[in-house]
Order: structure tokens, then sequence, then C-alpha cells
């Protein structure tokens, strides 16, 4: 199991470590179908560039055995292309992490991303530099590298992925101050990069962090060993949603993203469990998630 950082200071250690072993298993893609009439080569090479630029970076000082390491994917699609070398595009985060002493793998993001704008010139590799992140969609990336970082740690350990949290607070603070970067604007949308990373740093909302883990490391980990007591334990432990729902505007956020990755798991969870605790489970669902009445029907039965 695995075990305030500055920017300038992470982006400095970037560029001193080697790319020896890395944290992240990544499959980078980039969909340029929208795009017609245009020289494809130019995507290609933007797939390839992507690919070398997370699957080679050092993340963090935290050493991963090969089996550790994080699988996720990064599928970027480009919707308008302006002057050849300008793009705007959508991308879709996902990361997944293993269940202890099991073949079963669990969602830890599934987010869409529509609101990215960048330049890229053909077979220009990506990379960081001290001080410096001087392309969006680097900034981008990075940020949602940090933020399946901090996931991942966090469903291991209380509070395990701070670190990464700070890291990806600091690529935002960052990115506001560049001039005609999308996603980042303070109080613009409440699901863009600041309106995310803002959401997951909120003291208040210290208790989700709370509940990730014990889903996780208390939950699913256990699922082996006792099923019964691990699905409850997973069970018992939502409560902390409906008390965060309306609690705060940033809290919307988070019941969102947990719910595009694990309300699908919960309903197949809950439908074994004792009718007293399906019904339960789905009267506390249906009370934070009221307009996702078909994935919570199934425990209606």
């Amino acid at each position: 199991m695995r075990k305030s950082i500055f920017i300038f200071v992470t982006l400095f250690y970037f560029s001193l470590v080697s790319a020896g072993a890395q944290e992240l298993n990544a499959k980078v893609t980039v969909n340029s179908d929208r795009i017609q009439g245009t020289n494809k080569s130019i995507f290609n090479a933007l797939q390839v560039a992507l690919n070398n630029f997370v699957n080679n970076q050092k993340w963090s000082h935290t050493t991963l055995a090969q089996n550790e390491k994080i699988d996720c994917s990064f599928m970027l699609t480009i919707v308008t292309q302006k002057d050849n070398n300008y793009f705007t595009a959508e991308l879709l985060v996902q990361a997944q992490r293993p269940v202890y002493n099991s073949t079963y793998t669990t969602n830890l993001i599934r987010f869409r991303d529509a609101d990215i704008n960048f330049e890229y010139l053909e077979n220009t590799p990506f990379q960081l530099v001290a001080n410096t992140i001087d392309n969006n969609l680097v900034a981008t990336v990075v940020f949602y590298a940090n933020l399946i970082l901090a996931l991942d740690f966090d469903s291991f350990s209380p509070k395990g992925g701070s670190v990464f949290y700070r890291q990806a607070q600091n690529i935002a603070a960052q990115a506001q101050g560049a001039s005609g970067w999308n996603g980042w604007a303070a109080f613009d949308k409440p699901n863009n990069r600041h309106g995310i990373i803002t959401s997951f740093t909120d003291e208040s909302m210290s208790a989700y962090r709370d509940l990730w883990y014990t889903y996780h490391r208390k939950g699913l980990d256990e699922m082996t060993v006792n099923p019964d007591r691990a699905r409850t334990t997973i069970l018992n432990a939502l409560p902390v949603l409906e008390e965060l729902k309306g609690s705060s505007r940033v809290s919307n956020v988070l019941l969102q993203m947990f719910a595009d990755s694990k309300l699908d798991e919960i309903v197949s969870m809950a439908n074994k469990a004792s009718p007293e605790e399906k019904k339960s489970t789905y009267d506390l669902l249906k009370k934070v998630y009221p307009t996702m009445s078909t994935q919570l029907d199934p425990l209606k039965k």
C-alpha cells in the first residue's frame, strides 16, 4: 500500500528527477473527427507528445511499483482548429484504482472538461520548465494528473492526497494570471478547474474526503474478507452526502463527481444488501440525487 509545495518548487523538482518511477500508467488519445479537410499529422504528433509527457513525468517523491501505477486515460477531442496551430477542445479524464486482493477496479474519476483552448506546433514536445507553465493544455493536463494522484492517495490513507491538491491549487492560481486561458476563472462556472480544486480544498468539505477513504480502504478493500461487513461500512458512510448537499456552493461539484464515478457501483452493491439497507440507501440517494431516477430505480425492485 502507498504511503505547501509552491508551483515553482514543484516544477523545479520535476525538472530534476529522472523518468524512472512514474506514478501514472496513462493512455492519451486525440480525437480529431470533428475537424474536416485538414492535415491529420498534427493530431498524431499531438497524441504522441501528450503520451510521452504524461507517462514520462515524475509527479511526486513517492516511488510506486509497476503494479501500483495508477491506470488512467485522457481523451482529448478537438472541437475547432483556427490559424492551423490554435485549437479548442474537450478532455475526458478517467482513472481507476484496484480493489485489494481482487481483479476488480473502481473508478476514481470520470470527468469531462469542455472548456480548453491551446496552441500547439507540430512535433513540439511538451515539458515543464522551472517557474513556468506557458501552455494551457499543459496546465490542464498537469492539473488533472495531480487531481488523479490526490484521489488515489486519499483512498489509501486519510487525507493522503493533500500535497497533490495543493499542487493542483497552485497550478490553478498561476493559470488564472494567464491571458486568454479558458477554464480557470474564479466564480465563472462551478465545475471549471478553479471550482473543482476549491471544492476539494474547502475545509467544510473535509467530511467528503473522510468518506472517500472509508469507502475505499475500509469498504471496498475489505470486500474479499467480509463482503457483508464491507458493504454495510460503505452504505453507513453515505449519509455524509446528504449532510453536504446544499451546505455550500462548492458541495455540488463534489456530489456530481461522486455520482459520475460511484453511483452505478453503489446501486449494484446495495442490491445485494438486506431489504432495509436497500430501501434506506435508495431513500438517501434519492434525496441527494433527485434527478437520477434511472440509475436509482433498480433499488426499488
